[in-house]
């Protein structure tokens, strides 16, 4: 019975330290997903800025050759007017220049207006290149660390495990499986001490027939009230 004993408590020592680092690998996983989508964030908002920032620029070529377009109208309506004979074809090609001029005023003034927004939106692209260069950076720094950290837990992981493999084949399948349980409902903690008739898994006090009978058992006996397996020190 002690012989087993003990490879439950050494086999829970292996679970528990398996536990924490499996727990400590979940946090910088989650921790390393985060960075990531921090960069696909503001990556994203670099990327939308450049859109918008194309659209506008298409817009003002769009502009710029309606421009163009309205300039040619009014030179070629220019160069007829010395060439027209009548007062009304006259006036007629004077209101078509003035309507083209002013349609060229108001081109030109959307064409300013386009202008601004692509500066202030080249500027904030500008900021969101920047920051996305700085967290690019620390984020690379940190995913560095973060792997070189989850290499040891593998490492860790691999050597605890195969030791583990070998205590479970020393078990009993029943023993193993009932371990196994517990561990599972009991937050990690299968097998503890009694002490001063007490279970100090649950801090229950065993019946004393129960707590005395731990000295002398061959059995592997559990705690009436939370069922851990149960073991004494002999030494204290």
């Amino acid at each position: 019975m002690q012989e087993k004993m003990e490879l439950l408590k050494e086999l829970q020592e292996i679970d528990q330290e398996l536990n924490k680092v499996g727990q400590s690998r979940k946090e910088l996983e989650t921790e390393r997903s985060a960075l990531d989508a921090d960069i696909e964030r503001v990556q994203g908002m670099v990327d939308s800025l450049n859109a918008d920032s194309e659209a506008l620029k298409e817009q003002r070529r769009e502009l710029t050759q309606a421009l163009v377009l309205e300039q040619e109208n009014v030179k070629k309506a220019e160069a007829r007017l010395p060439s027209i004979k009548t007062q009304k074809e006259y006036v007629a090609v004077l209101k078509e220049i003035d309507t083209a001029k002013k349609m060229n005023k108001d081109i030109e003034d959307q064409i300013r207006v386009k202008d601004g927004e692509i500066e202030l939106l080249n500027k904030e692209r500008e900021e969101k290149e920047g920051e996305l260069a700085s967290l690019r950076e620390k984020v690379d720094a940190r995913q560095g660390e973060i792997a070189a950290v989850l290499a040891e837990y593998t490492q860790v992981q691999d050597e605890k495990g195969s030791q583990r493999d070998v205590l479970l084949k020393d078990l009993p399948a029943q023993l193993r499986k009932r371990y196994q349980l517990l561990f599972e409902r009991r937050g990690g903690m299968a097998v503890v001490e009694a002490r001063n008739g007490a279970c100090l898994g649950c801090n229950m006090h065993l019946p004393p027939q129960l707590f005395n009978s731990l000295f002398q058992t061959q059995e592997i006996l559990s705690c009436p009230h939370c069922n851990r397996l149960l073991f004494v020190n002999f030494e204290g």
